[in-house]
């Protein structure tokens, strides 16, 4: 049920590499959380030179022109210790499949009520009311 929402530089990345991405990132939650593989919500979109900024040094960063933003909604019950095994996860799927440095992976999880969440048909699926 997670959503990713990733962002990359334009034209650095071949459609390849974006599916194996697509696809690395549901398996990170399989790896960490066991959650089931093929549920499958990314979207990928591209930026051009004029439309992503990432700071190049912030927390002791060195990020390159590779860098990438990644949006995880997921649901809000994630003790703190799941969140870390996802991040870094995430975090080495990317790094495996993109070819880029652990420093360009930029990670935001946040946290959703899972009654806020629609699979389809504009049902509530997981709402227990």
């Amino acid at each position: 049920m997670p959503v990713f929402q990733v962002h990359i530089p334009d034209e650095r990345f071949s459609p390849e590499q974006k599916r194996a991405l697509a696809e690395a990132l549901p398996q990170a939650l399989n790896d960490a959380l066991g959650i089931p593989a093929d549920d499958q919500f990314v979207a990928i979109t591209s930026h051009g030179s004029d439309e992503l900024y990432l700071s190049l040094g912030y927390m002791g960063m060195r990020r390159s022109a590779d860098a990438v933003i990644i949006t995880v909604l997921f649901t809000a019950e994630r003790p703190l210790g799941d969140k870390r095994v996802l991040t870094t996860a995430i975090c080495r799927n990317v790094v495996d499949v993109l070819g880029i440095s652990a420093d360009d992976v930029f990670i935001a999880l946040v946290p959703v009520p899972k009654e806020n969440f629609s699979f389809g048909r504009g049902e509530l699926q997981l709402a227990t009311e």
